[in-house]
């Protein structure tokens, strides 16, 4: 057979090409693993940018937002520029574990951080079914670089990142640590950063205590936080839940029936966000905000550097009690709400309301500085408009949304009408402190702090009547032996002119224009008697009683003059709850503490502050001001605390209900000229409480002293506060008499005073006028 040369030579050439091919396959496959190899070698190297050293894995930066844990272990706010709290694998549901691998990383627990089955995946299926990305990966992004570019070069730079910083991770922390820190790091909106903020956000509760169907909702978001969100994407969000829980079924964690139940049921959810304005004890987190302040200033980190609050993840021990900060804010709503209504009713036929006995030119001031002091003024100046311009913007209508005792409400008016429309409204302070401890244990320092944010227990000092009398009674027991069994001539009284330094002859009345003859001290303190504090005054001098308040802890400025014997003297709550604290404590003055220890993010305490009790007097006589105080709400001014049944339909309906305290309970009513301010400051053994109510500016007042009053303004607060707090017996506020001293060297059981009770019980019908 005759042989082909021609195709002899092409036979012979095809091994030659097809070794060729192979060759150039080789080189090609090589020189592409080599470029791999070098692209994540040079990834790792930083050649693309920052890698994080070794001391960045095992700390990765985050901002943690700073904790207010209430003594009874509740969270009362944060501070924060992302709202974030991280929590550990061991405070994770398994129902979230089992719902976020299921669906976000299957094989999670079989990988060392890249998955190669799901990368392939991705790539033959360009991503149409299932993404690439571990949970180490998610991590990675997270916490290194956060959200991918759109660049497609970019992109796969920083996958290359992630893949680097993956497998170390993995080499660095547990499965379980990983997991924790991914859920840490997600922002799930609406100032949701990290599992536990979305938790209390959407849920109301801790993590541990999330159901299936809350932890499936949670997962679900985790693609598109935004999208799938169940606050604003209700159906989208839901539709989400559903595949998570096809994932479960899909994995053998649920069963199939299970899964149908699950799908069926709706989205139940309870939104609650975090924000500075809302939430529990507004008031006294910005008290605590501007105390941080002060403090990391002083205390600074071992470098040198300053603690971030809103960065650095400390967290702050208060004494707050959340229960009793509850009850506190409960019972201003539910007294304050009806008692608004009151003074809207009491001004309805004043042209110049809320303003009485001023003129129209002290009104014009009044309301030019509210404006001057304003938002809008404040913004308009920086943007350098003239003060005419301003003025006039004062006058034009506009649509904005105004608080009431029902709920904000949205409307329209002029912003010099919504000035004189808030200076409507009632104010209060208040705080409640244990004695013996000095630990603050609730504070409300206003009525809501979104729309009115001063600080009525630490910044707002107000008149404060005739609280301030057991001071000048403290002093004369002190200084000149008297006992509340002794007797003073209430009559008519005159201090000369130059007597301390007065200009004017001083002649006080009482406020019922009565007067009573000789009267035991007992009764005197009891009705408020004012000739007789006036008498004490004399007896004792300004100045004697001014040092008395110095050593009890009162910093506001106090005048060494006559006329504070009836309480004309501004001091705010804070300073008169620690005061009267002093009664309580035997004699022991305890500045007043909200901070129980600061940590820092990893549970290093920072400061623990020390009670530093301060002999003010001896137990005699602060045993004998508890007498005369109890003596207040037995038969005097503070007597309503007692009623058995009330018949005055008008009281009902402020006070909302009688209170019948029987255990023995130590206060003090105060009410100021005009009615401006009402006070009341009550004790029983082991808790004090203050309450001031009053409005904002002094010319705004009810009509006359029958709703003016503090035994009508404030004391229904602290009655039903307590009322609250003696319900809860995990409290364990005392019902128990004040500790007698040993050897009590001052006569406190009067003959007369079984004269002057009053059976609580034997009281049927009340007349206003007499308070």
């Amino acid at each position: 057979m005759a042989t082909n040369k021609k195709g002899a030579a092409n036979n012979s050439k095809q091994p030659e090409n097809f070794s060729k091919y192979i060759k150039t396959f080789w080189k090609i496959y090589i020189v592409g693993v080599l470029m791999a190899v070098f692209f994540f070698l040079f990834a790792s190297w930083g050649l693309f940018g920052h890698m994080p050293t070794f001391e960045e894995l095992e700390n990765p930066e985050s901002n943690v937002a700073t904790e207010i844990i209430s003594s009874d272990g509740e969270t009362l706010g944060k501070f924060y520029t992302q709202n974030r709290t991280p929590v550990k694998f061991a405070d994770l549901p398994q129902n979230l574990v089992d719902a976020l691998t299921s669906t976000e990383d299957e094989r999670y627990y079989d990988h060392s951080g890249i998955d190669a089955r799901g990368t392939m995946r991705a790539v033959v299926f360009l991503g149409r079914d299932g993404g690439a990305s571990t949970i180490t990966q998610q991590l990675a992004k997270n916490l290194f670089h956060g959200e991918g570019s759109k660049n497609l070069i970019m992109r796969i730079i920083q996958k290359a990142k992630e893949w680097v910083i993956a497998t170390r991770l993995e080499k660095q922390y547990t499965k379980d640590e990983i997991l924790a820190m991914y859920l840490n790091t997600v922002d799930f909106v609406n100032q949701a950063v990290g599992i536990r903020s979305a938790a209390k956000i959407y849920f109301g509760k801790e993590p541990k205590n999330l159901t299936v169907e809350e932890s499936a909702v949670i997962v679900g978001m985790l693609t598109n936080p935004s999208r799938f969100n169940p606050k604003s994407h209700p159906d989208r969000s839901k539709y989400r839940r559903d595949i998570v829980f096809h994932q479960l079924a899909k994995n053998d964690f649920i069963t199939e029936e299970e899964k149908k139940a699950l799908q069926a049921k709706p989205i139940e959810l309870h939104y609650s966000p975090e924000t500075h304005n809302e939430g529990i004890a507004t008031y006294f987190r910005e008290y605590l905000r501007e105390f941080m302040g002060k403090w990391v200033k002083d205390n600074p980190k071992e470098d040198g550097t300053e603690y971030n609050i809103y960065k650095d993840g400390l967290k702050i021990y208060v004494t707050i009690d959340s229960r009793m900060q509850k009850y506190a804010e409960e019972a201003v709503q539910e007294h304050l709400a009806n008692l608004q209504e009151q003074f809207f009713i009491d001004n309805k036929n004043n042209k110049n309301a809320p303003f009485r006995n001023i003129s129209q030119e002290e009104t014009k001031r009044i309301m030019e500085r509210a404006a001057k002091n304003s938002d809008r003024w404040r913004m308009m100046k920086a943007e350098e408009k003239s003060d005419e311009e301003i003025r006039k913007s004062f006058d034009v209508k506009t649509k904005m949304r105004i608080f009431t005792w029902k709920g904000e409400k949205d409307t329209i008016m002029t912003p010099m009408d919504s000035i004189r429309y808030y200076k409507n409204f009632l104010q209060t302070g208040m705080m409640s402190m244990r004695p013996q401890t000095g630990h603050v244990m609730a504070w409300v320092g206003g009525i809501d702090y979104k729309y009115f944010q001063y600080d009525h227990v630490a910044q707002g000092a107000r008149q404060v009547g005739s609280t301030f009398k057991p001071f000048v009674y403290a002093t004369a027991i002190e200084q000149l032996h008297i006992s509340p069994c002794d007797s003073i001539n209430d009559s008519p009284y005159t201090m000369p002119k130059g007597k301390f330094g007065i200009e004017q002859p001083w002649s006080p009345r009482n406020s019922d224009g009565k007067y009573r003859g000789m009267i035991p001290y007992s009764e005197a303190l009891a009705n408020s008697v004012n000739t007789a504090s006036a008498k004490l005054m004399e007896r004792v001098g300004p100045k004697t009683v001014v040092d008395l308040t110095h050593r009890l802890g009162i910093t506001s400025n106090i005048p060494e003059q006559p006329a504070i014997a009836l309480g004309a003297v501004d001091v705010t709550v804070s300073e008169m709850v620690a005061a009267y604290s002093t009664f309580a404590n035997q004699g022991l003055y305890i500045k007043p503490i909200v901070i129980t220890r600061i940590e820092d993010k990893n549970g290093v305490v920072l400061y623990q502050p020390v009670a530093k009790p301060v002999e003010v007097f001896n137990k005699d006589i602060a045993y004998t001001v508890i007498k005369l105080l109890e003596g207040v709400t037995q038969s005097g001014s503070g007597r309503r605390l007692r009623f058995g049944k009330i018949n005055t339909e008008v009281y009902k309906r402020i006070t909302g209900h009688p209170y019948q305290f029987s255990n023995p309970i130590a206060g003090k009513t105060g009410t100021t000229q005009n009615q401006s301010d009402g006070w009341f400051i009550g004790m029983v053994p082991d808790l004090a409480t203050g309450v001031w109510v009053g409005n904002d500016d002094r010319a705004a007042h009810f009509r006359s002293i029958t709703y003016g009053q503090g035994a009508t303004m404030a004391l229904p607060i602290w009655a039903l506060y307590m009322k609250k707090c003696y319900n809860n017996a995990d409290l364990v506020v005392s019902d128990k008499d004040f500790e007698r001293p040993e050897n009590l060297t001052i006569d406190v059981d009067c003959k007369e005073k079984k004269e002057t009770e009053v059976d609580s019980t034997a009281v049927k019908q009340i007349d206003l006028s007499e308070f």
